[in-house]
């Protein structure tokens, strides 16, 4: 019997997170200075969409409490997409401020995870976004949005892909287009990554569909590879693997860009960012944060690398 196999793209697209959700959960907190260096390292890597932090209340989130002051001190480079992540009007009022043109509205698909995270249910958060999409348009601002949970919550378990949809209509209501399936808690599967992608591409096609990853349990590459068969090419990482969610329980870090980057340039899938130099940026985080993180080509090299060795 003949196999068919999918027919792989010829580049994929990665956003690094590492400034925002990287950090958001680290004990100590980070200076502008070291995230000004860890910013210009990921952009001399060849990253050409970075979300550099989050305008949220610094009582919610202290890791990203400096963000204005990130954005008045960093050299924007043309040809590259700096983001932020706000939660209301008034973090899409500092963003533009701060001379910030595209700004990430996040929503849960899990009602229990909404409330643990801002007391609110995924309806009322999404009516709140109205008069940030309205904001951002009168000062030419772009917005995309994210869907947390898009998998599973650690409160309900599995989200029924009703769930999604229901954020997904809402969002394009809003007029927002370049949406994010995100594996908060890092509990999908590679079957669950493929069939949801899938799904929403099937269902949603003016759709510019991004998938984040967590690697809580280990999926997150595999998870992606499932991903890239559904059609997306479109993926988030995070520098050295670092990240989580101060509210889900267990969320440990998200997928490791430079594990990603290793992955697909092995697997002849072009992404325009230069390895070793991304790795470099990973080592410099790694020492930063002061531990070990989750990140096997930092710990095992590139297989190119063994190659050469043993070829000596």
């Amino acid at each position: 019997m003949n196999k068919t196999y999918p027919d792989w793209p010829q580049r994929i697209r990665i956003c690094e997170v590492g400034l925002r959700d990287g950090l958001q959960n680290e004990k100590r907190l980070f200076s502008v200075e070291e995230k000004l260096r860890l910013l210009n390292a990921v952009v001399a890597s060849g990253i050409k969409v970075i979300e550099i932090g989050a305008f949220v209340h610094p009582k919610a989130v202290p890791a990203m409490a400096e963000t204005d002051q990130l954005c008045r001190q960093m050299r924007k480079l043309s040809g590259v997409e700096y983001r932020a992540l706000v939660a209301n009007l008034k973090g899409v009022e500092r963003a533009h401020q701060a001379d910030i043109t595209k700004v990430k509205l996040t929503v849960s698909a899990s009602e229990a995870h909404c409330r643990s995270n801002l007391n609110k249910t995924p309806t009322e958060i999404m009516e709140g976004f109205t008069n940030c999409v309205e904001y951002a348009g009168q000062n030419n601002m772009t917005v995309s949005g994210a869907i947390s949970t898009a998998f599973g919550c650690p409160f309900e378990g599995r989200v029924k892909v009703e769930q999604v949809e229901k954020i997904v209509h809402n969002f394009l209501q809003l007029g927002i287009t370049e949406l994010s399936l995100s594996d908060t808690t890092g509990m999908a599967n590679p079957k669950q990554a493929y069939e949801l992608g899938s799904h929403m591409i099937n269902n949603f096609p003016s759709v510019r569909w991004v998938m984040h990853f967590h690697n809580t349990r280990g999926m997150a590459l595999a998870n992606i590879v499932a991903g890239i068969q559904a059609g997306i090419t479109t993926f988030d990482g995070a520098f050295a693997g670092l990240g989580g969610c101060p509210f889900a329980p267990g969320a440990s870090g998200n997928v490791a860009t430079e594990d990603v980057i290793h992955m697909l340039h092995e697997m002849g899938i072009a992404t325009g960012i230069d390895l070793a130099a991304a790795m470099s940026t990973a080592r410099m985080a790694q020492e930063m944060v002061g531990h070990q993180t989750e990140s096997f080509v930092l710990k095992a090299g590139r297989c190119e690398d063994l190659v050469k060795y043993n070829d000596k």
